[in-house]
């Protein structure tokens, strides 16, 4: 091994992608007032859930008359919800180009085998052709490709004048972008990206449009009790009013409320938001000084400034077999991480062999330009 270790570690070396680090100065005492040992029915447990409901649609600018709920299984879950609950009357369009993308496409054409799905799909690091969107036909997208370091760029490829709904996963984008709400239907989330908060609960919000399709639409498919978002044929308004489908952690609400009342310090979305450009733009400027490695998403303006996903481009890299460069860019992450000054920056499983670095809000930028000399060095270690 060669090479001179930087001077200067990263303070905090939390840079996975999910779930991703906490707010800067966050201990445990930030859940100490935690409401816990009694139900979450109970007059005060509903109103914490309502609290974070209504912080989070403050925060986003989410419309007045938009429904927004916390429900079961994370972003995954509110996804699984609308897909089972609401596709069917119309073909359906699915634009895949990562991982989480091509389980949607998974979902709707081998599971809920909707009549003319038609799955839109790009490579990783690449955009697919938006323009083939149909108004006619309803949309599922994720905006902010966590594995590949691919979003969509705005949402112009969704007409206003559209006859379909359209289904954002909007999990790694949520809190660090705009969002256009007029073009979107329906938008998931979870707690544990940009806010670094907990697993295991996701948010759902949906427009008039998504709720008229709800109340108007029964799918002939069973659907499991956690799926079920109406009564009679009408909206379950109690899920949206902090009366969750079933048992949330109040733990996790906590750490919720707590974030959130951290995002508003900063000034609400625009701070968030923010942070998250000095970030990425922090990296940035070490990917182009760098002579081994770049941006998997070649586009500036489809790439992402949350999880962004970086390619190896040394010739000796290049040379390997696959298996040989997920086991380099393995060795990288291992020795960074011995070295303590980078947590969990090997790329996705099923994306291309890389590394991924998590810039989401909740990052400090120092802690971004400290990693670049470490990365460099850390690639000294292992190219051979």
């Amino acid at each position: 091994m060669t090479g001179t270790k930087p001077a200067v570690r990263p303070a905090r070396p939390f840079f996975s992608s999910g779930p991703c680090a906490k707010r800067p100065g966050w201990t445990p005492e930030a859940l100490a007032g935690a409401f816990l040992g009694r139900s979450h029915r109970a007059k005060e447990g509903k109103a914490r859930l309502k609290k974070a409901i209504d912080l989070t649609k403050s925060i986003l600018g989410i419309p007045a008359d938009y429904r927004v709920g916390i429900v079961p299984a994370s972003d995954t879950g509110a996804v699984e919800m609308a897909m089972w609950s609401m596709l069917g009357p119309r073909p359906v369009d699915i634009f895949a180009w990562e991982s989480f993308g091509e389980d949607w496409v998974t979902d709707a054409v081998k599971q809920l085998k909707i009549a003319d799905a038609r799955a839109i799909k790009a490579p990783y690091g690449e955009l697919p052709d938006l323009s083939k969107a149909d108004p006619s036909h309803d949309i599922v997208f994720t905006w902010n490709g966590t594995t590949s370091g691919v979003r969509a760029p705005n949402g112009d490829f969704i007409s206003a004048n559209r006859e379909g709904i359209t289904i954002c996963d909007a999990t790694s984008a949520a809190f660090a972008m705009e969002l256009p709400w007029d073009k979107l239907d329906v938008v998931t989330f979870s707690w544990q990206k940009v806010l670094g908060g907990e697993a295991a609960h996701g948010m759902l919000v949906l427009s008039p449009r998504a709720v008229a399709r709800l109340e108007s639409y029964t799918p002939d498919r069973p659907l499991p009790k956690i799926f079920r978002m109406t009564k009679g044929g009408k909206l379950n308004e109690g899920i949206f009013e902090g009366e969750t489908i079933n048992t949330p952690s109040m733990l996790a609400l906590e750490d919720y409320l707590d974030t959130l009342t951290w995002a508003e310090g900063l000034g609400g979305l625009s701070g968030l938001i923010a942070r998250v450009n000095a970030n990425a733009a922090a990296l940035g400027r070490w990917v182009k000084e760098s002579n081994w490695i770049d941006f998997l998403a070649a586009d500036e303006t489809y790439r992402s400034p949350t999880s962004v996903c970086l390619k190896i481009t040394d010739p000796a890299f290049a040379a390997l077999d696959e298996e040989a460069q997920y086991d380099k860019v393995k060795k990288l992450a291992s020795v960074l991480e011995k070295e303590g000054v980078a947590l969990d920056i090997a790329g996705h499983r099923n994306a291309p062999p890389g590394l991924r670095i998590w810039c989401g809000a909740t990052i400090e930028r120092a802690d971004i330009e400290a990693l670049g000399p470490w990365l460099d060095w850390g690639w000294q270690q292992v190219k051979g």
